[in-house]
């Protein structure tokens, strides 16, 4: 699957601080899929695509371990 990236909003999570290097960010511009990238590359790196439906239901799971 080819999603255009380009131009679109980032955000790290709300855990996230300026201390940890170890951090994602994730765009919510897209209905469809959710874009996935490392904090550390600056923009430059790989950018994993997941379905919408598959990383919600990877939070949840998330969540529930917490």
């Amino acid at each position: 699957m080819r999603t255009d990236v380009n131009g679109l909003s980032w955000r790290k999570s709300s855990y996230s601080n300026s201390e940890s290097a170890s951090c994602i960010e994730v765009s919510d511009d897209l209905l469809d899929v959710v874009p996935v990238r490392d904090s550390k590359q600056g923009g430059a790196g790989p950018v994993l695509v997941f379905p919408a439906v598959v990383w919600s239901s990877f939070i949840l799971d998330v969540k529930a371990q917490a």
